[in-house]
């Protein structure tokens, strides 16, 4: 479905609603550029809006599907983007990713989301609110575009810095539970948060770069912002994936020491216990010619005996930390 499609002069809008794909393809040949934006759209009405402004063939049909790879492709006259987006679930402790593949061209921007994809109005808000940057055409809507995804990189890795503390305090508790499950959870919601994250960097490097001459030095100061938020969270998604990988060390050493503790205590009480057994077993095999057998104060020193190697036992173990 068409989410908002507005053309854009002399740094201003100059439409109040939405204009129909037959108007914007007529617009998109006058002065300015037309910014058209799409949410899941089916095959039908996206491959109209390609024959109408004659989209890239091989791109229309990477943007008919999502799970794309983040990407920058050049075709001449304009190029066509992939980005991925996120938003942090926290009561699920996951991420959620989307996709928003961007076309453009001669006096056009075409912005087709899929999935649990960015908010994107709130960006061409801001856009249309700096008429010095719209004035630079097609490349402020793709810099806008790029910034808002950026930004809502933020706040996913907060909520993700946020669990690694908490399991961080739970392994070094008094009373630490096993982590390892919800820590290998976590290394993958950050395996797959770089993943959207790091081919960012490729397409932003590009389009600030000389290879991309209408790119203008205002445009280019900004997306380079845009590009050190990329390389700011990189960097922490690196940083918390290595101490979760401490943290998992440490883990499986408290369940190791755990573990020994148990071993220790079942082998105390199994020493306490043999000496008793093995005095019951003695004198369980019931041999005609025995000692004390016949001595009347020989079933009250057996109990005597047992009890008093049970207590000793109990008491040097214990001294020994065993229990």
């Amino acid at each position: 479905m068409i989410l908002d499609c507005a053309h854009y002069k002399d740094g201003e809008r100059q439409n109040t609603g939405p204009l129909s794909v037959d108007e914007a393809a007529e617009r998109c040949t006058d002065d300015g550029f037309v910014w058209l934006g799409l949410h899941d759209p089916d095959p039908i009405e996206l491959a109209e809006i390609a024959d109408r402004f004659g989209l890239p063939e091989l791109a229309v049909e990477d943007a008919m599907k999502a799970h794309q790879r983040p990407k920058l492709e050049n075709y001449g006259d304009g190029y066509f983007l992939v980005l991925h987006t996120a938003h942090y679930l926290d009561a699920r402790e996951e991420v959620e990713f989307g996709e928003v593949h961007v076309f453009t061209g001669p006096g056009y921007v075409i912005v087709v989301r899929h999935g649990a994809a960015s908010e994107l109005h709130p960006a061409r808000e801001r856009l249309e609110q700096s008429p010095k940057l719209l004035r630079e055409g097609p490349a402020a809507a793709v810099w806008a575009i790029m910034d808002k995804i950026v930004d809502d990189y933020e706040p996913v890795m907060a909520g993700l810095e946020n669990d690694v503390e908490e399991v961080e305090v739970e392994v070094f508790s008094e009373n630490a539970n096993d982590q390892t499950r919800r820590i290998y959870f976590l290394r993958r919601e950050f395996a797959e948060f770089y993943r959207a994250v790091h081919p960012v960097l490729q397409p932003l490097e590009l389009i600030v770069s000389a290879e991309y001459p209408d790119v203008s030095s205002l445009l280019r100061e900004h997306l380079r912002d845009v590009t050190d938020h990329v390389k700011r969270v990189e960097e922490s998604i690196t940083t918390q994936r290595e101490l979760l990988t401490s943290i998992l060390q440490a883990n499986l050493g408290v369940i190791s020491l755990q573990q020994s503790d148990v071993v220790k205590q079942i082998s105390g009480w199994a020493a306490i216990i043999t000496v008793p057994t093995l005095i019951a077993s003695i004198y369980g095999m019931n041999f005609e010619h025995m000692p004390e057998l016949a001595w009347r104060y020989g079933y009250p020193a057996c109990l005597f005996v047992m009890a008093v190697a049970a207590v000793v036992l109990h008491r040097v173990l214990r001294r020994a930390g065993w229990l």
